[in-house]
């Protein structure tokens, strides 16, 4: 193998550049992938996922023009250092969906289905259904908006900031931390603007039940509840569901320029 290689760099005198940055862009992609919303899906599989990396680092690594690698430094340490960054940049994306999750799961728990939990892949833990299917319509607008392009801009755009064969990571230019703060502060600000005609729709169902049964003791209001709550619920969520996508567009749109 190394006889190999030393016959094609006497061929191509720029293969060892190359073929040494494409190792470390590859591993900036496997962070990146990881963590990265769409792209992090446990329905797809990992043979796509590492195709789509070595295709992506075939594509970048000439662009970006690398020098010689430094002989001072650790390549193990180059790796490390390129996959957090790769990690940062997707994990931040994913902050972006996480809101609309958060959504989803107080919408579940009010309308009384959170017995009803299924097993989510991707986090390998308990979702519950509601959540599930309003993360996945998250997704498909995230992709219909153009968020995909978002995120490998910022990709290639981390390159400039943080180079191929740097030491130091520059966190103050890789995470603005006001975007941060209000990605991660609207977690439940967005997710109660989600939920908010459910809640309020139960609220006002509870109200009732409750008149109900200081009215008529004899009536079983704590039974009618199981009953009406997901059955009102539903009805709510179909009547708001054409606003939803459109509170759910405004917020990706609202972040883009995070990217």
């Amino acid at each position: 193998m190394d006889e190999m290689i030393r016959q094609i760099a006497l061929l191509f005198p720029d293969f060892e550049k190359y073929f040494s940055a494409g190792f470390i862009v590859f591993a900036r992609l496997l962070g990146f992938i990881r963590f990265a919303p769409v792209l992090n899906r446990k329905e797809i599989n990992t043979i796509t996922k590492l195709a789509l990396a070595l295709i992506l680092t075939i594509m970048i690594t000439p662009l970006l023009k690398p020098g010689v690698p430094p002989s001072t430094v650790s390549p193990m340490l180059l790796l490390l250092l390129n996959f957090a960054v790769g990690a940062i940049i997707g994990y931040i994306a994913q902050l972006i969906i996480l809101a609309i999750e958060a959504g989803g799961d107080m919408i579940n728990t009010q309308m009384g289905l959170s017995s009803a939990m299924v097993m989510d892949p991707t986090t390998n833990s308990q979702t519950s259904i509601l959540s599930r299917m309003i993360t996945l319509l998250a997704i498909c607008i995230f992709i219909e908006i153009g968020g995909l392009y978002w995120l490998f801009n910022a990709l290639v755009r981390s390159f400039e900031i943080f180079p191929v064969y740097a030491v130091s990571i520059p966190l103050e230019k890789i995470i603005n931390l006001d975007y941060l703060v209000k990605t991660t502060s609207n977690v439940l600000y967005v997710g109660l603007q989600i939920a908010s005609p459910v809640l309020l729709a139960t609220l006002g169902q509870d109200i009732i039940l409750g008149v109900i049964s200081k009215t008529a003791p004899q009536v079983n209001v704590f039974q009618l509840s199981f009953l009406f709550k997901p059955v009102f619920g539903a009805a709510i969520m179909i009547w708001i569901l054409p606003m939803l996508i459109g509170v759910i567009s405004d917020f990706f749109l609202s972040f883009s320029s995070i990217y």
